[in-house]
């Protein structure tokens, strides 16, 4: 108990005599590629894959899917048929992973995906492949909030030799611009805390700002922080 006390009252000096000297101060946190396939492999294990909707509206906002769900059996006779409008994640696609990434300053993340939707008068087509996609950081400041942009690029779907895959990829990114976009990934508000200090009150640590760094391999997240009176 009394080694605990003092490792607390050394810590706590240094903190103080750190911002005596300097009101400002940085952390880096550092995330890698084998941190987000981790993080990847319990999204996949652990719950549903992540799903999102694709469904567009008519000129009288009943959804296409409801007016077009069905595909023809024969000649005019048709067998319902529920279409989802969704595109669905996987964690793999015919050898190609849905990972992150970090290549020549650019954060890329495959996506391996599998989906259907409902052109109007065809009825639910499925499909399924992968997306090439970058992510770009970028610091909200009205907002005080680091966020992620997902920029979808070239498609590639299974069988189709890419025939579809630009159609498919304008309408992945206008569900992820419409519902996904932007993507907040972390507030400066939530990482701001309070250091007690021995017969001194406490200090508060403010985050106000935040910046981004893609390295070899890695991204490297910079915090600053200012350090305030209680």
């Amino acid at each position: 108990m009394r080694l605990t006390k003092i490792i607390t009252l050394l810590l706590a000096s240094l903190v103080f005599v750190s911002s005596a000297s300097a009101q400002r101060a940085e952390v880096t946190i550092t995330l890698d590629e084998r941190f987000f396939d981790a993080l990847l492999d319990g999204i996949f294990q652990n719950a549903a894959p992540p799903e999102f909707s694709i469904a567009s509206n008519d000129s009288k906002g009943m959804p296409a899917k409801k007016l077009f769900g069905n595909s023809f059996a024969s000649g005019s006779a048709m067998t319902e048929r529920a279409c989802p409008d969704s595109v669905r994640l996987l964690r793999e696609m015919n050898g190609v992973r849905t990972a992150v990434r970090f290549r020549d300053g650019k954060i890329l993340a495959p996506l391996a995906f599998s989906g259907g939707y409902a052109p109007p008068f065809v009825g639910c087509v499925d499909f399924a492949g992968w997306a090439e996609t970058n992510i770009e950081l970028e610091f909200d400041q009205p907002n005080q909030r680091l966020v992620a942009r997902a920029l979808v690029g070239n498609v590639a779907l299974n069988g189709t030799g890419g025939m579809g895959g630009t159609v498919i990829a304008k309408m992945i990114q206008s569900a992820i611009d419409k519902k996904v976009n932007p993507i907040e990934l972390m507030k400066l508000d939530k990482i701001s805390f309070t250091v007690p200090i021995q017969n001194s009150g406490t200090m508060r640590m403010k985050a106000v700002g935040v910046r981004s760094e893609v390295v070899s391999g890695a991204v490297k997240v910079h915090l600053a922080y200012e350090f305030l009176k209680g």
